[in-house]
């Protein structure tokens, strides 16, 4: 999955200076921004096309075994969480190279980085199982994850623009663990429900 989205995203990063100009001080701006937004989009790529690799055999192995649907439910989210902090790590480093963003208070990143990994794989997982049944419902999940993914976007956007200009990024971190929080309680709550309708 890594090897089909890292070069999409990175591509798309760098079609964005192609088209508005190679204004280095535009670029550093709107960088961190444009960074997040692809992160977002191929995001819910990685972490739906790993819930949706399990085939209806596999859920009913798991259900006749007795693994509970919430321990499989935060399987996948450790799964599609570890594939996504690989993605924002590399598509990170391009969007550095590419729009030379700078890295005041980079240690934060180590706490933005995995909150914004886990709230997509949270997301992408609760909406990949929630389409499961459904034919075609894969299509459905970045409907579904887009406007729940807007206040990651939001609060990883603003805590690196908080950083660049030593400004307290408390108020967008907590944010981001609040969402984090609020899909991690409705995805374990829901698995069994969800697991029992497939």
């Amino acid at each position: 999955m890594l090897w089909i989205t890292v070069p999409f995203g990175a591509v798309a990063l760098l079609l964005v200076p192609l088209a508005i100009g190679t204004d280095l001080a535009l670029l550093r701006d709107i960088g961190p921004g444009l960074y997040w937004v692809i992160v977002m989009l191929f995001g819910v790529l990685v972490a739906v096309r790993r819930t949706t690799m399990d085939s209806g055999g596999q859920r009913d192995l798991a259900a006749r075994l007795g693994i509970d649907p919430a321990a499989t439910f935060v399987g996948r989210v450790l799964a599609s969480g570890t594939l996504l902090l690989a993605f924002e790590a590399v598509l990170g480093v391009v969007a550095v190279a590419l729009y030379d963003i700078p890295l005041e208070g980079w240690p934060f990143l180590l706490l933005i980085l995995p909150l914004a990994g886990a709230g997509l794989a949270l997301l992408g997982t609760l909406a990949g199982t929630v389409v499961a049944t459904l034919p075609s419902g894969t299509a459905l999940v970045p409907l579904l994850v887009a406007p729940l993914a807007v206040p990651l976007l939001l609060g990883a956007t603003h805590a690196l623009e908080g950083l660049q200009n030593d400004r307290s990024i408390l108020s967008w971190m907590l944010l981001m663990v609040l969402v984090v929080l609020v899909v991690a309680i409705a995805g374990v709550l829901t698995a069994r429900p969800l697991q029992e309708t497939q």
